[in-house]
């Protein structure tokens, strides 16, 4: 796509045209400055300078062949099926559909929560890296739930060195092949990258520290409904945890699920969704819990287990 438009977002109304483009595009804001300057941008047909300020409604045309290589990280796209789950004015907590990346990443061209935050024209925190700007935590894509990007820069720095402190609650509830025994305990062990397989992640020697603690919530015979309490938070984590102990995620089968058992409860992806997450507020200092439940294919398929499949 050689050229972006769209409407400016009624969030955006009143903002500096380099902030905004910063936001829409995914480019850092000297770099949208310098698209503002070299005439790339036009406000209802009209070019605008970098201290422009936008007005909400008019339309507005970013000609991307100037942005020299440096792609257009952010596709400010709508995302159906994500919900706000909470929102002022230092956060904004999001329900996480499957397949929706948390950020832009090469190779991806699907959707991100970042471009649909961007899509609504909401002010996000403009620390970390142009195309994960606001994202202090990040979800797979085949994993749905809850998930918190900053909106201001004191957000950032505070959800950044909470989860780093790891005083955040991260619960996932996941359904499991098998009757993991003992039913309550912690899965102690490093996690690196695969080494037959780059896309994938396994317990290595080499890897770096992971802990994962689970709890049994209810067995039925091909299966475990399980609560995961992350205490780090690595890449596939859960699912390499539950795998390396010989229980994998239900129809996740880059780590060794039964795809007769996936077809015959209709998983798609591996069953697991983060329920509930947790954080003393970074304005207000208070704990803010929120939850979710389970999507509709989740659902389905726990209910065709419990039937008996």
């Amino acid at each position: 796509m050689s050229t972006r438009e769209l409407p400016v977002p009624d969030g955006l109304a009143g903002e500096r045209v380099d902030a905004a483009l910063s936001r829409l595009l995914g480019v850092s804001r000297t770099r949208a400055a310098e698209l503002a300057q070299s005439g790339a941008v036009l406000v209802d047909g009209r070019p605008v300078g970098k201290s422009d300020r936008l007005v909400g409604g008019s339309w507005l045309e970013v000609d991307l062949r100037e942005v020299d290589g440096e792609a257009a990280a952010v596709d400010p796209q709508p995302v159906p099926g994500m919900r706000i789950v909470h929102e002022d004015e230092d956060v904004v907590v999001v329900d996480k559909p499957v397949g929706v990346a948390a950020h832009p990443s090469p190779g991806w061209t699907g959707p991100t929560v970042v471009g649909a935050l961007a899509a609504t024209g909401r002010r996000i925190s403009t620390s970390g890296a142009a195309e994960r700007q606001g994202v202090v935590h990040r979800l797979d894509v085949g994993t749905s739930g809850l998930m918190v990007v900053a909106k201001s820069e004191r957000a950032y720095t505070e959800l950044k060195r909470a989860f780093k402190e790891r005083t955040v609650e991260k619960v996932y509830h996941a359904v499991v092949q098998g009757h993991p025994e003992p039913t309550t305990g912690t899965i102690d062990a490093p996690i690196g990258r695969h080494p037959g397989a780059d896309y994938r992640f396994a317990v290595t020697a080499a890897g770096k520290p992971s802990i994962t603690h689970y709890e049994v919530l209810e067995m039925v015979p091909a299966a475990s409904l399980v609560e995961v309490h992350l205490e780090t938070g690595r890449t596939h984590q859960i699912r390499v945890h539950m795998s390396a102990v010989r229980h994998p995620c239900a129809g996740d089968l880059a780590y060794g699920a039964d795809p007769a058992l996936a077809a015959r409860v209709g998983l798609r992806r591996q069953w697991l969704h983060a329920v509930r997450l947790g954080f003393d507020h970074p304005g207000t200092g208070q704990w803010l819990e929120v939850s979710s439940t389970y999507p509709e294919d989740l659902a389905a398929a726990w209910a065709v287990l419990r039937d008996g499949a």
